[in-house]
């Protein structure tokens, strides 16, 4: 369903949005060379900080899931020396904006015809959306393992057979590099999208041509009352949800979550990411565009919800075990223009219940 919208900036800042792009992945491409701040060495000399090298041979990355970057911002730092910074939380006068960003959004709101009309054939603008892209405007997700190391595991040569079922599939960014690392020859991948035109996309990509049905891709609602085509109940070790979850109208969550308990087998996790409150996306979103709570429609007709922490955690903690579930929040810096653009999203891992014990 969901594109890669990890970086995803509004229309209304359409030119800063090749630049978020860049960033969510790779922080420092293409810096100018600036001084940085120095530590000393343990022989005595002084040399930049990993975290704040802007050179990629030195610039440190996370090792650990969930750490989410390491670059902090510290009093003494010149927040615009750089175009990235990790786990900063947003001052009280910028929430105090967020709030009042939310307050006229709630006063006008869209159309009641708009809301029928976005709410009823969703899968509509998502056709639309896939069919104005080609394909090299998505970006695969590198990250993947990184943040969540299960998915190496099961891609291990004696792994033995493992079935994976991403939700929400889009053009393939997940599943495609998944399957280009993939040692195990008794994986299966399931990668569908209630988009047929994304499905379509996945078909005609040479990597699912040539993976000798390693992976099928095909159309399917996860708020529908039927499970994907060839996926049984009780058979899937891993699920996939990365911005697909925001989605959804709220109203589709239950019937949603119901499924991904039904596919999974005891013990199997969800492994997600989506938007989180306060969210430069949310935070931008002009008059006509608020549907209810936290829960907008874009200028492309498709639908997006911003979560907090403790929502997820009452939608996903009955049937579930939540292992991780962390708040990564990134200060986006336009330093030619000095501005301070805070992202957010959630990450987690939930893990299903044995339901015999």
């Amino acid at each position: 369903m969901a594109p890669d919208r990890g970086s995803e900036v509004l229309v209304d800042i359409q030119s800063m949005e090749t630049s978020l792009n860049t960033l969510s992945v790779q922080d420092d491409l293409n810096l100018a060379k600036t001084s940085a701040i120095t530590t000393p060495s343990p022989d005595g000399a002084y040399s930049t900080p990993p975290h704040l090298s802007h050179d990629p041979a030195t610039n440190a990355k996370h090792a650990d899931p969930f750490q989410f970057g390491q670059r902090y911002l510290s009093e003494s730092d010149d927040v615009f020396e750089y175009n990235a910074w990790d786990h900063v939380v947003p001052d009280a006068a910028h929430d105090e904006y967020c709030e009042s960003q939310y307050a006229a959004q709630r006063a006008s709101p869209v159309s009641d015809f708009d809301r029928v009309r976005f709410n009823e054939h969703p899968e509509k603008w998502w056709d639309l959306f896939y069919k104005q892209k080609t394909s090299t405007f998505f970006k695969d997700r590198k990250w993947l393992v990184q943040e969540f190391p299960l998915l190496k595991d099961v891609t291990q040569r004696d792994a033995g057979k493992k079935v994976v079922l991403e939700v929400g599939a889009g053009a393939g960014n997940t599943a495609f590099p998944i399957l280009r690392i993939n040692e195990n020859p008794d994986l299966k991948i399931f990668a569908v999208d209630f988009s047929k035109k994304a499905v379509e996309t996945m078909r005609d990509a040479e990597d699912y041509k040539s993976s000798n049905g390693t992976m099928v891709a095909d159309v399917w609602d996860a708020a529908s009352d039927s499970l994907p085509l060839g996926v049984e109940e009780g058979s899937v070790d891993v699920v996939i949800l990365i911005f697909i979850f925001s989605a959804l109208n709220p109203k589709q969550w239950q019937q949603a979550v119901t499924n991904i308990q039904r596919v999974l087998k005891p013990g199997g996790e969800v492994l997600f990411r989506d938007y989180g409150r306060g969210d430069l996306a949310q935070v931008r979103f002009k008059a006509g565009r608020w549907m209810e709570e936290n829960f907008y429609v874009r200028g492309d007709g498709t639908r997006v919800y911003f979560f907090d922490k403790e929502e997820l955690e009452t939608i996903w903690g009955g049937a579930f075990e939540i292992s991780d579930l962390d708040v990564d929040r990134r200060l986006i810096v336009n330093r030619q223009r000095r501005i301070k653009m805070y992202r957010c999203w959630i990450q987690g891992r939930f893990r299903k219940r044995d339901q015999t014990h």
